[in-house]
């Protein structure tokens, strides 16, 4: 009988500990590495509509299709189903950011077509602009890699709120900080965690600020009524 109702009780009492555990955000957690600073604004691109985009603020997955998209599409499809499809609608100011030469609109028409047949497609954006405005941002990534003379790279970038390159600390990606978007691995296994783990970090700091605001505006609260 005693064994039984030791059982009953954790049963009861596990659920209620693990809730504050994740409620009171009490645990900890390694941030996504930076491995470069001060990444170039995008202030000199425009997309589709011909609105100007930007990096401040973003949280960036950010891509360099070049200016011939026949091979590149399919790295699009592959971040659309490994990355953009669970993380949209996670944070409001997350975006897909893919930068391209002036006279690619044509081909992105196309994309965006294939693209909004699977889900939402809002927070994709496709931006464009001259070949020295690309070489400018994807020189400030600070990256060994080379743009092809296409001013494109199969590979991906996150970049933070505050422009700065995030990237796991990964012998898969070769110390290059970049991810193979040719490969479903790469993005499936360590792209798709190192955005889930930057939105967390995110996360983590607004519940933080919110219980600091709160705590100062009841301390205010509390010295008017002593007043």
């Amino acid at each position: 009988m005693n064994k039984k109702k030791i059982i009953l009780g954790l049963l009861f009492i596990c659920p209620i500990i693990i809730y504050l555990f994740f409620a009171t955000g009490v645990y900890n957690f390694s941030a996504l590495p930076v491995v470069s600073h001060d990444v170039k604004e995008v202030s000199a691109f425009k997309n589709l509509k011909g609105d100007k985009v930007q990096l401040k603020d973003k949280l960036t997955v950010l891509g360099f299709l070049g200016s011939d998209l026949t091979d590149r599409k399919i790295n699009v499809y592959n971040l659309h189903e490994k990355i953009y499809k669970g993380i949209h609608s996670s944070d409001e100011d997350f975006q897909m950011l893919m930068l391209l030469p002036n006279g690619a609109e044509a081909q992105v028409d196309e994309i965006i077509v294939e693209l909004s047949r699977y889900a939402e497609i809002n927070k994709w954006e496709f931006a464009f602009g001259t070949t020295e405005a690309i070489n400018e941002v994807y020189n400030s990534l600070n990256t060994d890699m080379h743009l092809d003379a296409n001013l494109g790279t199969d590979f991906t970038f996150i970049i933070d709120k505050e422009q700065k390159v995030r990237a796991t600390d990964d012998s898969k990606l070769n110390n290059c900080f970049g991810y193979d978007a040719t490969s479903v691995s790469v993005l499936h296994k360590i792209m798709d965690n190192d955005v889930t783990i930057l939105l967390f970090e995110y996360n983590a700091a607004l519940k933080s600020n919110y219980t600091i605001n709160r705590r100062d505006s009841f301390l205010k609260i509390n010295q008017k009524d002593e007043e």
